[in-house]
């Protein structure tokens, strides 16, 4: 099965935003997540790049740039992390107009808007760009995770204050040379999905979240049933010792003839449920609870 990240960068890879705005707003929080810019003494050092672990991520945000700007990104880079298996992909684009794009996408970052489509696009953008999403998995001690990972401090504390007005709160943390805002509630990635649009993994969320709470439960239930297990086989353990002391002492030969029965049965039958020694002695459960408490009293009288 996919990860759950690229469940949700697929749902988010579906759609392109109309209005230029949005779209700038996008392509913003792509490159502040997962892009950089470098600018020279002439215009011809003039640039921007991003780096993709994901090839379809890459396209579509190659055609973005294309749809905002009408230029090509050149493919500079391409490296594989053989320990991950992962393709790292860096485009990049140098020319007079860059510090001019560079420019206008800056006035789209999460410091600069105020537009919730707008809001919603970066957003996007940002979790394309360097965002992870996991959830719990049966047998492996993880919890419900979603994190943005900026390169500059600015741009995760403007993200952070962004994300407030939207209603979803995070924590923020520095991650050797990064910054990481993340939040771990079930009920905060449930609102990011649904911000974003993200359907498919909105409802795989609802699945993993519903059969986890069935297992909570069937543990709790477990634990419950384990608990009176152990008060029983204590309470049984308990009444075969007490019958002991009765007849060390002597007294159980004074016992009515059903209570001696009883004595006798829990002896032989130390593990035995009030219900099974019930039916051994072929009464009613209720029957048997009265006669073992007329035979704990007796035994306790005795001991005093």
């Amino acid at each position: 099965m996919a990860s759950f990240t690229s469940a949700i960068k697929k749902d988010l890879l579906g759609s392109v935003p109309e209005e230029r705005s949005a779209r700038l707003a996008l392509w913003a929080g792509f490159l502040d997540t997962s892009g950089s810019y470098s600018f020279g003494t002439d215009s011809d050092s003039d640039g921007f790049s991003f780096t993709s672990e994901t090839e379809d991520v890459a396209e579509y945000f190659l055609a973005i740039a294309e749809k905002i700007f009408g230029i090509s990104m050149t493919l500079t880079e391409a490296t594989r992390d053989p320990k991950h298996g992962r393709n790292k992909l860096t485009f990049s684009y140098y020319g007079e107009s860059a510090f001019d794009y560079a420019d206008e996408t800056s006035d789209y970052s999460a410091c600069n808007l105020t537009d919730e489509k707008d809001m919603l696009a970066y957003l996007k953008g940002a979790f394309l760009g360097g965002g992870s999403c996991t959830l719990p998995r049966g047998g492996v001690k993880t919890g419900y995770h979603l994190e943005f990972v900026f390169s500059s401090a600015k741009d995760a504390v403007a993200f952070c204050e962004m994300l407030d007005g939207l209603q979803l709160f995070v924590s923020m943390i520095q991650r050797s040379e990064k910054h990481v805002v993340y939040l771990k509630s079930r009920e905060g990635i449930s609102d990011f999905l649904y911000s974003v649009g993200a359907n498919t993994a909105l409802k795989r969320l609802e699945e993993v979240s519903a059969a986890r709470e069935e297992s909570n439960n069937f543990n709790r239930i477990s634990n419950c049933y384990a608990g009176n297990a152990d008060k029983a086989v204590m309470a049984s353990a308990a009444q075969a010792l007490a019958i002991r002391k009765l007849k060390e002492r002597g007294g159980f030969s004074k016992l009515p003839p059903p209570l001696r029965r009883l004595a006798d049965d829990r002896i032989e039958n130390p593990t035995f449920s009030l219900a099974e020694l019930a039916e051994t002695e072929g009464v009613s459960k209720s029957c048997l609870n009265h006669r073992m408490r007329k035979l704990m009293t007796i035994c306790d009288k005795t001991e005093e």
